[in-house]
């Protein structure tokens, strides 16, 4: 069987990680750089000339004298813990494909488990953030899904332990996937659906859907619908208009069942 060139593409390795971000002096600076690329420049008052002082990490304006740190206003604002363990704890959440709990995240950094806690869930705040006001672009692959277990006695997407929720991939005109949202629904109505892709898909989008009624509502955001009906089953997820969504659904469920015992609606 030929390998799959997606699960076998280049990343960076953990020893080229703590090569490049190993030390503290090297988390500041890359710091520093992500936080003015072009220069110092005060929050107070827009003056791009500073001077460090000696005894504290901080920056000093040169012309109101207001002092700063690289991590003021940030994720790392206030922390207690060097930034060699915040930059590894971030590496290995983004880069586990089979997600990653809270207990072996603290064996990992050498931290309490609650200490553990506190920086995953800062870190998926964080990145939550960052994407939740973005809109996808072009080619939209789109489908529905449930995450959660059955109840006895009520089988199938009536157990009320299924949380609904739509899973969307944009890709660009040679069909590679750039950018993924997974947003819970309400419910799978035309209504909901409009509602996201008013908030989340561009007027531009081509949005392919298995022909699910309530998909048909993104027109009413102005993008373009285009539904394939494939039957569900096998052969949906052999579909190569759905091979990014399908990978997408699947890694997910993988992650999840690799990192808690249940899921909950919350």
């Amino acid at each position: 069987m030929a390998k799959n060139p997606i699960q076998f593409q280049k990343g960076l390795s953990l020893s080229d990680f703590l090569s490049r971000y190993g030390t503290e002096a090297q988390c500041r600076e890359a710091l520093f750089s992500l936080r003015w690329p072009d220069g110092f420049v005060c929050p107070k008052c827009g003056n791009k000339t500073y001077c460090e002082l000696k005894n504290r990490p901080l920056y000093q304006c040169n012309a109101c004298h207001h002092q700063t740190s690289v991590t003021a206003g940030t994720l790392f604002a206030s922390t207690k813990l060097p930034l060699t363990k915040w930059f590894l704890a971030i590496y290995r959440l983004t880069q586990t494909k089979t997600g990653m709990a809270a207990l072996p995240l603290s064996r990992e950094l050498g931290v309490k488990y609650d200490t553990a806690w506190a920086m995953k869930h800062k870190i998926m705040q964080a990145m939550q953030h960052r994407d939740q006001d973005k809109c996808l672009e072009g080619r939209i692959e789109m489908d529905d899904a449930y995450l959660g277990g059955e109840h006895a006695g009520t089988p199938g997407r009536g157990s009320p332990n299924k949380t609904p929720f739509i899973a969307v991939v944009e890709t660009d005109q040679n069909q590679k996937p750039q950018r993924i949202q997974l947003r819970i629904v309400p419910g799978f109505r035309k209504r909901a659906i409009a509602d996201y892709a008013k908030v989340h898909l561009a007027p531009t989008c081509e949005v392919w859907s298995d022909g699910l009624a309530c998909f048909t509502a993104v027109t009413q955001a102005g993008c373009t619908h285009k539904p394939k009906v494939t039957g569900g089953g096998r052969k949906s997820a052999q579909s190569s208009v759905f091979k990014w969504v399908n990978t997408l659904l699947g890694n997910l469920k993988n992650s999840l069942r690799g990192a808690y015992h249940s899921i909950h609606p919350k």
